[in-house]
């Protein structure tokens, strides 16, 4: 049976709804869907595309029959759980969905390769700052940057040989950043969209180059998984930077105003 799916957001948007939708479907069939149709989806980043382009950013997954689903355990995880303290997600359960639709494609993989090579990443000596702002005050709290300053200070003082990796799509937050830790941070420059803080987003800003972004920007989250420390906000980049990290250890993060600290 075929899965179809049609919802156009951004692009973490659509890949946690259709994680929702795959989980739902699994959930209900105690099986994999043999097909999951999201032509309907993602067409914020189809300049001059059409059909299907789940494929362009993930693997097609092969052997459907490979995961055994028992009968009396549900898979827990909804497109809300965006908001929830990750401490509490199912990553067994749903990270096992996660490698088997959303595996990053070859494109994506050099994506990281070369952004890799170029900026000398040391996962084991980073700490992201990532900071999603201008929307997304209208969906949830979001804090102040001092508050990132003062966990990148906790953090720098037990780790002097750290290096901050500033994420984020609002300028100033950038550039504040920078200036705090001038001798100890960087940010893909290259790689990257940003902008003064508003209530928009670079995707509708700067839509004649979403495709292109889009792929670096599941790169780059895809990168920040693997760092070290992770100071971030709640939504859905920040929650695929878990699913892709498989854990929250090592993780600050702030809910609704509200930071929760590692255990």
């Amino acid at each position: 049976m075929s899965l179809v799916i049609k919802h156009n957001h951004g692009f973490f948007s659509c890949c946690s709804v259709r994680l929702d939708r795959i989980i739902n479907y699994i959930n209900t069939n105690k099986k994999l869907p043999n097909h999951v149709d999201t032509s309907g989806s993602f067409s914020w980043y189809k300049i001059n595309k059409t059909g299907d382009i789940t494929y362009d950013y993930f693997k097609l997954p092969d052997n459907l029959n490979d995961i055994i689903f028992n009968e009396n355990i549900l898979i827990d995880y909804k497109q809300s759980y965006q908001y929830i303290n990750y401490s509490k997600l199912d990553y067994k359960n749903i990270c096992t969905i996660v490698k088997k639709f959303f595996t990053p494609s070859e494109d994506i993989n050099n994506i990281i390769k070369n952004i890799e090579i170029k900026y000398n990443l040391n996962y084991n000596n980073i700490c992201v700052l990532f900071y999603r702002g201008n929307d997304k005050n209208s969906e949830t709290k979001i804090c102040g940057y001092d508050d990132y300053i003062k966990y990148a200070n906790l953090i720098f003082h037990k780790n002097p040989e750290i290096n901050f990796l500033i994420q984020s799509d609002e300028t100033q937050f950038i550039e504040l950043m920078t200036r705090t830790f001038p001798n100890n941070s960087f940010y893909f420059k290259d790689e990257i969209r940003n902008m003064n803080k508003c209530n928009s987003t670079v995707d509708k800003i700067m839509k004649d180059k979403n495709y292109i972004f889009s792929k670096y920007y599941l790169g780059i989250t895809i990168i920040m998984s693997k760092c070290r420390y992770i100071i971030c906000g709640s939504g859905n980049c920040s929650i695929w930077i878990m699913l892709y990290r498989e854990n929250n250890i090592n993780v600050y993060q702030n809910k609704d105003g509200e930071w929760i600290e590692p255990s």
